[in-house]
């Protein structure tokens, strides 16, 4: 979950910025400015242009942030036990998957946490919190790493940055006509852009891409059972299922926050279109009715 926010954070405020570049250095003047109709292929291309720069720019900056966001230490030369111990693991699966070695990273959370992330599969980096360390087995750990390198193994970070980038493209177009609608004619405005566009582009773009985020989630959860299944096939069934319910037991422990980014949390009605991860019983039945 931590890993998908922090994608989506840096992809809207790409998005944003290239946005206003567009709108101060006036490069939206391919639109037709003066009458009611729009360029509409002009439009779209502007459209394309502004969404997948955030989500190609954001998926650059992925591993970089997330070790500053997260305060990663990366693990240069294993200095203990644990350390030697991680990197083996991950060196080990990796092989298996096919994938080039990731850099392995722990950084300090008292909630059981990991993730994966980078731009290309044979240059990623898994990290995992001392709180999983501290409260799942080996075995435990080592399934959730198995975990994690199959979402890497499969590039479901590529997948989702240019599924991001075609969902910003839309969100984009939609809300510029909506806004030119609303300033051309509810407003009257005859020449250039009116406040009214400005504002209503921009309450649109937010409208829609609240909307358009539950397919995002839609293909997030979907990930998550393949993610499941990787980390069955790389580090066994029965771990791949304690590693799961040992974030079950972590997450109903009353003293710890209503969120675990290692695997997600549970959920149902419309919350449940806007979660990035299944529910945990889901995930437990699906590893369980598998071959």
């Amino acid at each position: 979950m931590m890993r998908i926010f922090l994608f989506l954070a840096t992809n809207i405020a790409i998005m944003v910025v290239v946005s206003i570049v567009f709108s101060v250095f006036g490069l939206g003047n391919t639109l037709d400015a003066r009458g009611i109709d729009l360029n509409l292929n002009a439009l779209l291309v502007m459209s394309a242009v502004i969404g997948m720069s955030g989500s190609i720019v954001s998926l650059a900056m992925s591993k970089w942030s997330a070790k500053r966001a997260m305060g990663v230490q990366v693990i240069e030369r294993p200095q203990n036990q644990t350390e030697q111990w991680l990197v083996a693991v991950v060196e080990r699966q990796a092989r298996l998957a096919g994938i080039g070695m990731p850099e392995v990273g722990i950084f300090y959370a008292s909630e059981a946490n990991a993730f994966a992330t980078g731009m290309n599969k044979n240059s990623a980096l898994v990290a995992v919190s001392t709180g999983l360390l501290n409260a799942m087995s080996e075995d435990e750990v080592e399934a959730v790493i198995g975990h994690e390198i199959t979402h890497v193994a499969n590039g479901d970070m590529v997948t989702m940055a240019l599924m991001q980038g075609v969902v910003n493209t839309f969100v984009f177009f939609f809300a510029t006509l909506i806004g030119h609608f609303v300033d051309r004619v509810v407003f009257k405005t005859e020449r250039g852009n009116g406040p009214a566009y400005y504002i209503t582009q921009l309450i649109a773009q937010i409208a829609l891409g609240f909307l358009a985020s539950m397919l995002v989630m839609w293909f997030s959860r979907y990930r998550e059972f393949r993610a499941d299944a990787g980390g069955a096939h790389l580090a066994g069934k029965q771990k791949m299922i304690a590693a799961l319910r040992a974030l079950q037991r972590t997450h109903e422990a009353p003293e710890l926050p209503g969120q675990l980014a290692a695997f997600g949390i549970n959920g149902g009605g419309v919350s449940r279109l806007f979660m990035s991860h299944p529910p945990l019983e889901e995930r437990i039945a699906a590893l369980q009715n598998s071959r």
